[in-house]
This record gives structure tokens, sequence and C-alpha cells, in this order.
């Protein structure tokens, strides 16, 4: 009995010893878990503020390297050497590129670089202000002859202005009497004509008692208006509004408003200002009518003078 009780004794010893070493392990284990994190975020805080420090030079070189473009083009403009400021400009790229190695950032040597580029940008504001000043010497000098040139070409421009507002009204009268002198239907009807040559009048026939159409009117009397021979055209529209036409029968194309329109008929009138009666004839040459509203439009000399309707039912 002694013995198996020391047996025990020895092993809950053992059992002792294995969970305080095990105990120990877990607590070494932790410090260093605890020591690599707090490593961790030391190490990030660092990077953080680096890109940070980065990130602000990269900003001021950009903005001095657009100062540096509107300086050059300023110098330019006033006849000034930029050969130094351009070579700077390159100088300055390069430096933007190293800005991209981030492990060999030093903000102290990039912080000099920027003081050196603002001075230079210091030094060139009094040049500008120099060019400015012996640019305005010269302008001074040219000042005189400047105004003399200006004055006749004010006297020019009064002479041109004179000559254009004549012209203006001259083409406004020119308009006026070409305007006046357009023709105007009066009375216009529109006749059915069968195939025996029974005419209908109206504004509604039927497709199968319609073998031609005439189309009847008065030109008012207008004294403005030359006498002489006129191209009248008459354009029948089917209720799609196409063209009624068919070339082996007369029909044909004229000028309107700068652009080609088709007809369906013409006829010629010697124009007598007597309010005298014209008839203009559209054979629809076998080709039976669509029933629905029918346009019918009078043009002459550039102008639409007369219109009207009908149905085919």
């Amino acid at each position: 009995m002694d013995y198996n009780q020391e047996q025990k004794q020895d092993r809950k010893t053992l059992l002792w010893a294995a969970l305080a070493v095990l105990g120990l392990l877990n607590l070494v284990l932790v410090y260093f878990i605890y020591h690599e994190k707090q490593e961790n975020r030391v190490k990030d805080d660092i990077i953080t503020a680096k890109t940070e420090e980065v990130l602000f030079t990269k900003t001021k070189l950009d903005s001095i390297s657009a100062e540096l473009d509107t300086k050059i083009a300023e110098i330019q403009q006033l006849g000034g050497s930029v050969s130094s400021l351009i070579e700077l400009k390159k100088q300055l790229e390069k430096d933007k590129e190293e800005l991209k190695n981030v492990n060999n950032f030093s903000a102290a040597n990039f912080n000099k670089k920027i003081k050196s580029y603002e001075n230079v940008l210091s030094q060139k504001d009094t040049e500008i202000a120099n060019l400015r000043e012996e640019l305005g010497i010269v302008t001074n000098k040219n000042q005189e002859l400047s105004q003399q040139v200006t004055g006749l070409e004010s006297e020019k421009q009064q002479l041109n202005d004179s000559v254009n507002n004549y012209s203006a009204q001259n083409r406004e009268l020119a308009d006026k009497v070409t305007l006046a002198s357009a023709l105007r239907t009066e009375e216009l009807l529109i006749h059915a004509v069968s195939a025996k040559g029974k005419e209908r009048d109206g504004d509604k026939f039927r497709a199968k008692r319609i073998d031609k159409l005439r189309v009847s009117f008065k030109l008012g009397e207008n004294a403005v208006a030359k006498q002489n021979e006129k191209d009248i055209y008459l354009r029948i529209l089917d209720p799609d509004g196409a063209v009624l036409s068919d070339m082996a029968t007369g029909s044909g194309a004229f000028s309107f408003n700068g652009k080609e329109m088709i007809y369906s008929s013409k006829q010629t009138v010697n124009f007598t200002n007597s309010r005298q009666s014209v008839d203009i004839f559209y054979g629809r040459g076998g080709i039976p009518m669509k029933d629905g509203k029918y346009a019918v439009e009078v043009y002459s000399e550039g102008f639409k003078i007369g219109q009207g309707d009908f149905t085919v039912k």
C-alpha cells in the first residue's frame, strides 16, 4: 500500500509539473504575440506617416510644376529666355519619379529641393516684372502710331458701314419689290373629269369617276408684276404626301427655295394683269386614285401662289 501511494503521488507531482510548464509556455506565447502586434502597429504607423509625407511632397512638386509652366509661357510671351526654366522643369520631373521609390524617400532632402525651386520661382517674378517694364517703354513709343492707325481704321470702318447700310437697304427694297410682284390665285376650284368628258366640281369625288383633274383659277391683279410669260406649276399630293406625277404626260421638276421639287403639271401663260382665267389639267394615266384627302399647290416665279384640297372616296 505504501508503495502504490508513493507512485500515485509521483504521478500527481509530474502532472502538476507538466501543467505548470504548459502554462508557462502559453504565457511566453501570449507575450510574443502581443510584442509582434505592437511592432506591427509601430511599423504601420511609420508607413502611414511616410506615405503622408510622400503625398504632401508630391502635391507640392505638382504645384511648383504648374507654376513653372505658367512662368515659362509668360516669359516666352514677353520675349525672354526660358532655357534655364526648361532644364529646371526636367529636373523636377526626375524628382517626381524618385517619389515612386518610397523606401528611399527622405523628407529632408526633398524639402531642400522644394525650397530651391521656390527660390528660382521668386527670382523669375522679378525677371518678369523687368520684362514687362521694358515692354511698356517700347509700347509707349508705338502708342502714337497705333492711335493714328486706329483713327484711320475708324474712318475706313465708317465708310464701310455706310456702304453696307446702302447695300442692305437696296437688298431690302429689292426683296420687297420681288415679294410685291408675286402672283396670287383667286377662286381656285378643282374639277373631276370623267372618261366621257363630264365634269364635277367641289371637294369630294368618287375615284371611278376621275379620269383627269382640272384645276381652274384666276390670276389676281398685280401692278408690280411684269406682264410677260409665266410658268405656273401644279402639284397634287396624295393622302400619303407623295406627288402625283407622270413624266410621260408632262410632269417634271422645278426649283423652289434652293430645292428641287416635282410638279404634276405645268402651264405657261402670258400674264396681262386682267384677272385672266387659267386651267391646268392633270391626267391620272389610268392609275386609280386611292381614297383620302389630296392637297393642291400652285407655284410660280419662286412663290407658292395658291392652294386647295379635295377628297376621293
